[in-house]
């Protein structure tokens, strides 16, 4: 008896799937710094991150395809080249999947404000704004009814303290988490920066006012993107962040 011979078929595909695999990461891979660093188009940009995820996830499903045998006994010569498609896929595929399972639970906006009568104005991050996608005036009532399903729990923060040491402390807040501080407007109660996002390096504005309130102070904070349609929440988790900062330093 001849020992029945590898699919050849089957080495063909697995090795087929690496190579998808290969390429759907570098296209991943290369989306955010191509946008960073050598100014790409953010939509292209993001055009490339999301071809990629599909081709990603194709090499996943081949990978998968050729890693379960056809015919009893048979021996994949190309198992190796399936399983690291697998991983390398998965890998490739991972951060696309997670983006899209986040986006599915919260609103498709890009404006957060903890002050929807009246949100904080962007003066001098407006300007900086000019020929970004989302201009720098409020979204809207449609966007305030989704904040206040999506983020119920935004809301203005007051402190017991004077105006000028509330000031302060948010300044040194913004400071203490990286923010790009471009404004400060002590008489008028502002401050604003800008953020830039840690992989593609899209910049977001953050305006913070804070005013009289009583015998203390109330601050309010708004934070918007340059670009896209759903901030994945980063901007409410910003705003909680530094408030959450001020707060502890009361």
């Amino acid at each position: 008896m001849f020992a029945r011979p590898a699919n050849p078929i089957s080495h063909r595909l697995a090795r087929l799937a690496l190579a998808i695999a290969a390429a759907g990461g570098l296209l991943v891979g290369m989306a955010g710094p191509l946008h960073r660093y050598a100014g790409v188009d953010p939509a292209i940009a993001l055009s490339i991150f999301r071809y990629g995820s599909y081709i990603a996830f194709a090499a996943i499903a081949l990978g998968l395809a050729t890693l379960v045998p056809t015919r009893p006994g048979d021996r994949r010569r190309g198992f190796l080249s399936a399983l690291l498609a697998l991983i390398l896929g998965g890998g490739a595929a991972f951060v696309p999947l997670t983006w899209f399972l986040k986006a599915r639970n919260l609103p498709a906006i890009h404006d957060i404000s903890t002050d929807l009568a009246d949100p904080p104005v962007f003066v001098v991050t407006a300007q900086l704004r000019r020929g970004a996608a989302n201009p720098a005036a409020y979204s809207g009532a449609e966007t305030a009814r989704l904040q206040r399903a999506g983020y119920p729990e935004l809301l203005p923060l007051k402190l017991a303290v004077p105006t000028d040491q509330a000031f302060t402390r948010v300044d040194r807040a913004a400071m203490e988490l990286g923010w790009e501080i471009v404004a400060r407007a002590p008489t008028d109660g502002r401050i604003e920066a800008t953020v830039r996002s840690p992989w593609f390096g899209f910049i977001d504005d953050v305006v913070i006012r804070v005013r009289r309130d009583g015998d203390g102070s109330r601050i309010d904070v708004r934070s918007k993107s340059r670009v896209g349609q759903s901030d994945l929440g980063a901007n409410a988790a910003r705003i909680t962040a530094l408030l959450g900062r001020v707060r502890a330093g009361s």
